[in-house]
């Protein structure tokens, strides 16, 4: 395996850093290091840790005119013991090597991703907060570095990974979720699955009328029918229909959240029945009005789980769930975040401790 080359200055700069702020936010403060690797001449050239700062891009780097990017977002927690551990990072890596395939970008190996993201945390770990709920955020990500400006696969690229402290990202409110009818966000053959940016852009425009409309999430149905529920913009789905766990099956227009995946094995360890399938959103607004969907929730690695309070739909009519509290997603929820911040068993794998490092 090829190891992280820590620069002195990086060190020294993690030592003296501090927040003294209670309130992290999400992505508010960062890590004053970061993970920088270089793809060039077909191989990964040495992986570094540097201090914090900009980046320098020619004008005509590719990502800035094709778009050519992928990202991930990942949860590291402090034990009660004082131990840090990463969530699930072996699913984050795959799915990064995924999005690479899709985006005519080199994979980053998984011992790689693992060592650049275990490092950062290991040189972090004083930054990993202690309270319930919050964690040190990862946001590992590459770009097209090579500069042209022909249409065509860069053969050059910038792998970096940046870490933020932050707390709860769940306000505690349920969600009003507005129901996009017309703009899509993805189709079949496309980057629906892809973790790049092209697919949260596509979002922004429908998720400014979404709060202009006093709702919090957008609502993307199917490119072809506009009838079956895919996802929120950056959150996987989930009904409790006549008390099982319900959420749309993955197709190539919809992320696979390790969120999502965690939360289906936690309600199958809890003997709740779960479906994936086909989910029409005439079939939620049916079970909404005749109380056979009792409620809803969205998940992902920000919020975790996020009752829904409500569904607006175009002609503003809105749909109040019967629990929008949610009493089955919130106890999905708790059972989660006792896992992630070692406080429950965790299933074989999930956790991977990080390393302890003096410096």
């Amino acid at each position: 395996m090829k190891k992280v080359e820590i620069h002195p200055e990086a060190v020294e700069r993690v030592k003296k850093f501090t927040i003294n702020d209670t309130q992290l936010g999400f992505g508010k403060y960062m890590s004053p290091i970061m993970i920088q690797a270089l793809y060039e001449d077909g191989q990964w050239q040495r992986f570094d840790l540097l201090p914090y700062g900009p980046i320098q891009l020619d004008p005509c780097s590719k990502v800035l005119h094709y778009g050519q990017e992928i990202f991930e977002g990942m949860k590291v927690f402090r034990h009660p013991d004082e131990s840090i551990h990463m969530f699930r990072p072996e699913m984050n890596a795959r799915r990064f090597n995924q999005s690479a395939r899709r985006m005519a970008m080199p994979e980053v190996p998984e011992d790689l991703f693992l060592e650049a993201c275990e490092v950062i945390c290991a040189y972090s770990k004083n930054l990993v907060p202690r309270r319930l709920g919050e964690s040190l955020y990862l946001r590992p990500f590459m770009i097209a570095t090579e500069v042209g400006m022909g249409i065509k696969p860069a053969n050059q690229f910038l792998f970096m990974v940046v870490a933020s402290p932050s707390g709860s990202y769940f306000s505690g409110d349920a969600v009003k979720v507005y129901i996009e009818r017309d703009d899509i966000r993805c189709a079949p053959g496309g980057i629906g699955f892809a973790k790049t940016g092209g697919n949260y852009a596509a979002s922004l425009n429908s998720y400014a009328k979404t709060i202009k409309l006093g709702c919090d999430q957008t609502m993307w149905l199917d490119s072809v029918e506009h009838q079956y529920i895919e996802e929120m913009s950056g959150m996987n789905f989930f009904a409790i229909i006549d008390g099982k766990v319900v959420t749309p099956a993955l197709t190539d227009t919809i992320l696979d959240g390790v969120t999502r995946r965690s939360i289906i094995d936690i309600a199958i360890a809890e003997k709740l029945p779960v479906e994936q399938r086909r989910l029409s959103i005439d079939e939620v607004i049916k079970g909404i009005q005749n109380e056979t969907c009792t409620e809803a929730f969205l998940c992902g690695t920000a919020a975790v789980v996020a009752p829904v309070a409500s569904l607006m739909d175009k002609d503003g009519s809105v749909y109040k769930l019967k629990d929008g509290q949610g009493k089955i997603g919130m106890q999905l929820r708790e059972k989660l975040i006792a896992i992630q911040a070692g406080r429950a068993e965790a299933p074989e794998g999930w956790l991977h401790p990080v390393r302890n490092l003096d410096f």
